[in-house]
């Protein structure tokens, strides 16, 4: 195993502004192919911030209201988080500064959480889109155990989308970046996202999700859990498959995914990280150029790998010109 990151390295800082990097990066080509991303920025694609501040897109913007209602709850339990959540996400969905193309499935579910719905009503229980993950990751920066840490992760995707896979997707996202945080390296993340995915394969974490499993319409609720379980292996198998190859350097969306769905987004983020464990912004770079959710895939990758590396794998300027810059500090500081 490499040397272990200290914890000087400020790692929750380096996941969080590694986000809205990614983010950044991968807003203007999210709906570009790859030939179109070479030919506007060069065949090694996007690598510097543009703008003043670099905008980010809904995906940090979650993140944060994620971010923030964590930090405000009095005790990390579903009836103290649930409520927080709910108003960060409706208070998020009509905001003005929502102008960034947000996801079809978190506008609906807000939509019915603002008017007062049980959260189990009103999510879209047949979506598993990336929406359910891009805006997990704060929660692997807390220090709880893996139970805790399960129940937050699917009940912050539960929200908006119901569906199984979504939120086995979501938890594991987290769980990544809570085993980089404590000192595993980026190429030990895919067996160990595979061993934390099996012993979960049937677990339904029923306080925190309640009676979600009856509302998707599932048989049973280890059923329901199942479902989504074994997608989630399916992916990685590709992605462990992907990785026992030479790279080819092109489009990682071709072994794992475009990254519209949860399972994809985490394993095509994962592809990107690995593959430039060594070279940060190469990580972010590769991630956003892609035919698929290009925002999204970078964006997860720039977590990982600032969970990983901590705030020096990104350059010192940087820091000054994100989006939201104060307030990624800010939630960065309380958890380093």
């Amino acid at each position: 195993m490499a040397a272990v990151t200290p914890p000087s390295a400020l790692r929750a800082s380096g996941s969080f502004f590694g986000l809205a990097y990614g983010d950044a990066l991968g807003k203007p080509t999210e709906f570009l192919s790859v030939a179109e991303i070479e030919r506007r920025y060069g065949p090694t694609g996007l690598r510097e911030l543009s703008g003043e501040p670099a905008l980010v897109t809904d995906d940090t913007q979650m993140a944060l209201a994620v971010g923030w209602a964590l930090h405000e709850a009095p005790s990390l339990t579903p009836e103290a988080v649930e409520p927080l959540l709910r108003r960060r996400f409706v208070a998020w969905s009509v905001s003005p500064d929502n102008n960034r193309a947000p996801g079809m499935t978190c506008l609906r579910a807000c939509a019915e959480l603002g008017r007062g719905l049980p959260w189990q009503a009103a999510t879209v229980v047949g979506s598993k889109g990336c929406g359910a993950n891009m805006r997990v990751t704060p929660v692997g920066l807390l220090d709880v155990d893996a139970d805790t840490l399960a129940g937050l992760a699917q009940l912050q995707a539960g929200l908006t989308h119901g569906h199984p896979t979504g939120l086995a997707a979501s938890e594991l996202t987290a769980y990544a970046v809570l085993a980089l945080r404590g000192g595993a390296t980026l190429p030990e993340l895919p067996g160990i996202l595979v061993e934390r995915a099996r012993s979960q394969r049937g677990v339904y974490q029923e306080r925190w999700l309640g009676d979600l499993w009856q509302h998707a319409g599932a048989s049973s609720p280890e059923a329901f859990s199942v479902e989504g379980w074994d997608e989630c292996l399916a992916v990685l198998g590709r992605l462990t498959a992907a990785l026992e190859q030479p790279d080819d350097g092109g489009d990682p969306c071709r072994v794992t995914g475009e990254g519209w769905v949860a399972e994809e987004a985490l394993a095509t983020a994962l592809l990107c990280a690995v593959r430039h464990a060594d070279e940060p912004v190469s990580a972010l770079a590769r991630g956003a150029t892609t035919a698929g959710d290009s925002d999204s895939i970078a964006a997860l990758a720039g977590a990982f790998v600032g969970a990983a590396a901590g705030m020096a794998a990104w350059p010192a300027g940087w820091a000054d010109r994100i989006e939201y810059a104060d307030q990624l500090a800010t939630l960065g500081a309380a958890w380093d």
